[in-house]
């Protein structure tokens, strides 16, 4: 088995981490969060003291970070970790970030002589702890065929987007969509109970019927409609509403880039971004159905 470097162990990295612990790799973990390293220690891993001590003779090293300065933080400038990686690893970058940011870490790894493919994620904590996960790559081909034995025990679903920070691209579409579907179910929810309609009645409805959609089958908004989601736990846990506005924000950063149009994507941006303001920045995403809720 290979030995891993894995960095960064939130919601979804710490349960990624575990899986590959499950799997039998030999991991070496670093997270700026005491409890997250203990947490794989208590499985098996072993914890670094830094970084850099976690490279030390990696096969592989994943990093699974919160946004584009925490990765060119990582592994750019003088004390970057592209100085410390063996040339022979794999570094397989799971972050959701700037595509620009993802090609610029990738030159600088590829003029080190070191292999990397940025590799962001589709399926939330449920699928990071059920190794469900969906991986979208950016990179040489023969470079994604190396990583694959990992993805396979994180995920279920890989796809390669193209070349270095296609990836990313692919993700920030797909995330700008799931915005968009959330705020219009949630919304269409609210008109329907507001004239009193039963929420999961209407739900029932909506995924039979040309509205169907990822958030009426399976993570409904509404509380009481569906178990194990979060909204039948006060919208803790999940996809951070905060997380959903930075994705929605780099749509926007990538439409300006490409002089595309995304209204309804800049829309939905706004819509968060007011949740947000409301102190709602750590619930789940599909707690922006309160925004749309009639006041008792």
């Amino acid at each position: 088995m290979s030995r891993i470097a894995f960095i960064g162990l939130g919601h979804m990295g710490g349960p990624m981490a575990l899986n590959l612990v499950k799997a039998g790799h030999e991991l070496v973990v670093f997270d700026l969060v005491p409890a997250a390293i203990k947490t794989l220690v208590d499985a098996g891993a072993r914890a670094a003291v830094s970084a850099e001590q976690s490279v030390d003779n990696a096969d592989v090293v994943i990093s699974m970070l919160p946004a584009s300065k925490h990765v060119e933080g990582l592994y750019l400038g003088e004390s970057g970790l592209l100085k410390h990686i063996p040339s022979s690893s794999l570094v397989l970058e799971c972050s959701t970030i700037a595509p620009e940011s993802a090609r610029k870490v990738a030159q600088a790894a590829k003029q080190r002589g070191i292999r990397m493919i940025d590799a962001p994620v589709s399926g939330g904590t449920g699928g990071a702890v059920a190794a469900t996960l969906t991986f979208i790559v950016g990179g040489e081909a023969v470079d994604l065929d190396a990583a694959r034995p990992y993805l396979e025990e994180m995920g279920k679903n890989i796809f390669h987007a193209g070349e270095a920070g296609a990836g990313q691209v692919a993700k920030i579409c797909n995330n700008m969509l799931l915005g968009v579907l959330m705020a219009g179910t949630s919304e269409a929810l609210a008109l329907g109970v507001a004239n009193g309609l039963d929420p999961k009645v209407l739900s029932d409805i909506i995924a039979k019927s040309s509205g169907r959609n990822w958030a009426t089958e399976l993570y409904n908004p509404w509380p009481g409609v569906m178990d194990n989601t979060p909204a039948a736990k006060g919208y803790a846990g999940g996809f951070g509403v905060d997380l959903m506005l930075k994705d929605l924000g780099l749509a926007a950063e990538s439409a300006l880039n490409a002089r595309a149009s995304v209204p309804l994507g800049e829309l939905a941006r706004n819509l968060y971004s007011m949740h947000s303001a409301q102190g709602n920045g750590a619930l789940d995403f599909s707690s922006i159905v309160n925004l749309f809720k009639r006041s008792a």
